[in-house]
Parts: structure tokens; sequence; C-alpha cells
């Protein structure tokens, strides 16, 4: 018989974990720091927001550009803060995956997974900065 688990993520005021098996049942209890939510919360909110801002600027110069149109997209489709980076031109989607870029730029597909490849530590850090300040 297969043991069942309940998983549970819930608010800093704390979590209860509940597994059967079959020699019975086990609890566990998971507290936060008295004061953590309001402590950091902010920190991550303004973290969030200086990563979602730092990928839209770092994949400028990486994302395919004839017009302008689809970088002003990504600029309107993505909500600073939100944790998601939406390009609303509606050929955004195979000029991710198909591009075949340019000769002698840095423009073309899966720009998101290059600027990634390589500025991902710098904004690490950055928004690491957020968090750990008070």
């Amino acid at each position: 018989m297969a043991q069942k688990r309940r998983f549970q993520i819930s608010t800093p005021r704390g979590t209860l974990y509940q597994t059967r098996s079959k020699n019975g049942k086990t609890t566990v209890r998971l507290s936060w720091e008295q004061g953590f939510g309001p402590k950091y919360s902010n920190g991550f909110s303004k973290a969030q927001e200086f990563i979602d801002s730092e990928c839209l600027r770092y994949c400028d110069p990486l994302t395919p550009r004839r017009t302008g149109y689809m970088i002003k997209s990504g600029q309107l489709g993505t909500v600073i803060g939100s944790g998601s980076m939406e390009y609303l031109a509606p050929y955004a989607r195979r000029q991710y995956y198909e591009n075949a870029g340019q000769s002698g730029g840095n423009r073309g597909k899966l720009w998101f997974e290059r600027m990634k490849a390589s500025k991902k530590e710098t904004i690490r850090k950055g928004a690491a900065n957020f968090v750990s300040s008070k």
C-alpha cells in the first residue's frame, strides 16, 4: 500500500504537515519566526520588481528587431513585479523559437535563455540586495 502524504505551504504564521504510514501517523509543525512576513515581504516584492525590469532591459539588445514593436510588446505585456514576462506581438513565439538572427549581431532566437546565461548572476546579486536590506 502506498504511503499517503499531505503537503501544505501556508503563510508565515506556520504550517502543520501530517502523513500516515503503515506504522502510524507522523505530525510535523513548521513555525516561522515572529515578524518574518512583514519584515521580508516588502523586500521580496522589490526584488521581484528588480528582476522583472532587469530581464526586460537585458533582453532588449538580444530581441529580434525590425520596427521595435516586439520589444515594445514585451514592455507593455509585462507587469513589473508579477514574475512573468509576456510579449504581446502575435509573432513573438515564432520569433523566439525560429528567428535565424542577423549576421554579426546579437539579436535572434531564444533571447531570454541567452540573456539568462550571461546575466543571471548579476540579476541574482542585485535582487539579493533588496531582500537583505531592511
